[in-house]
């Protein structure tokens, strides 16, 4: 199998495949509450990013703990301007 990430859509969602020699794992992207404004094409970038967005608004030790530990690390961007 091929490391790295993978992109599938299909069946109302999305799947991200994340891949490396030691570690591998799906995420699954549905549509929620919280995404109803994202356009399916972009519906796993938005659930990320806003996953992340509020589990680092909890400012919680043990979740910064984790992202440490596995060097990860989120900062919000500026979003572009609306056309």
């Amino acid at each position: 199998m091929a490391s790295g990430i993978t992109v599938k859509r299909g069946g109302g969602g999305t799947r991200v495949e994340v891949r490396s020699r030691n570690q591998a794992g799906l995420i699954y992207a549905v549509p929620s509450e919280a995404s109803w404004v994202a356009e399916p094409e972009q519906l796993h970038a938005h659930a990320i990013a806003g996953f992340f967005n509020d589990l680092v608004k909890l400012d919680s030790p043990e979740v910064r703990g984790l992202m440490e530990k596995w060097g990860l690390y989120f900062r919000p961007l500026q979003l572009d301007p609306q056309e």
